[in-house]
């Protein structure tokens, strides 16, 4: 059986392309040679199965108050269950978390991850191995989303504390036991229209810099 790698996250692992122009069929959602989910693929090759999880304003473990179904801690169990047996479970979530309506900070939502991570951890889905995950800090919020059209409905306080979600990422992996990698540190952009989502560029630098860590973790 081929390694089964499951990707969780959200719009950015979805894959949403806030301008078409940088979409390969002029769409919003990149492409299956565009996203970084089946780039990591090409570039790990056929002994790995990549799996994309991706949803749109999904966040860790809050419930978002306009839009059914976004916690991941709520999805955790039947999607690392449907995928079974999971050799590597890769969550990148956290910007949604810092939308003004749920009024936590950067800390609280290292703690929710945490608690996303344990409850992945708990889940028999390792073939009897020790649970193996990884956490990606998303690339930090741009300084220009508070104006652009999403900027009303992010709310303020965004950028500042997604700079600040890696931090504390990096405390709790350390706490529970898991891998950690930031994607703002391997350079991964973000577009100049809403400041949030990855460019088409953005997605192969993070696909690129995945394929040469993750084969160290399995």
């Amino acid at each position: 059986m081929k390694k089964h790698i499951v990707c969780i996250g959200d719009s950015n692992t979805h894959g949403y392309c806030a301008d078409p122009a940088d979409c390969a069929d002029g769409g919003i959602r990149f492409t299956e040679e565009q996203r970084w989910t089946r780039l990591l693929q090409k570039h790990l090759g056929e002994e790995y199965l990549v799996i994309e999880e991706g949803l749109s304003g999904r966040t860790t473990c809050f419930e978002d108050p306009l839009h059914e179904g976004l916690s991941a801690l709520n999805y955790i169990y039947p999607c690392l269950k449907s995928h079974e047996t999971v050799d590597l479970l890769v969550i990148m979530l956290g910007t949604n978390d810092v939308k003004e309506r749920f009024s936590v900070s950067a800390a609280c939502v290292a703690i929710a991850m945490g608690r996303l991570v344990k409850k992945a951890q708990a889940t028999e889905c390792w073939g009897g191995k020790k649970p193996n995950i990884l956490v990606v800090a998303p690339p930090p919020i741009g300084e220009g989303m508070i104006s652009s059209p999403v900027g009303p409905t992010m709310g303020n306080g965004c950028r500042e504390k997604s700079l600040e979600l890696p931090k504390y990422y990096k405390e709790q992996c350390e706490l529970i036991g898991c891998h950690f990698a930031d994607a703002g540190a391997m350079g991964c952009e973000f577009n100049q229209i809403d400041y949030m989502h990855l460019t088409r560029n953005g997605h192969a630098v993070l696909a690129e810099n995945l394929a040469k860590l993750v084969p160290e973790l399995l």
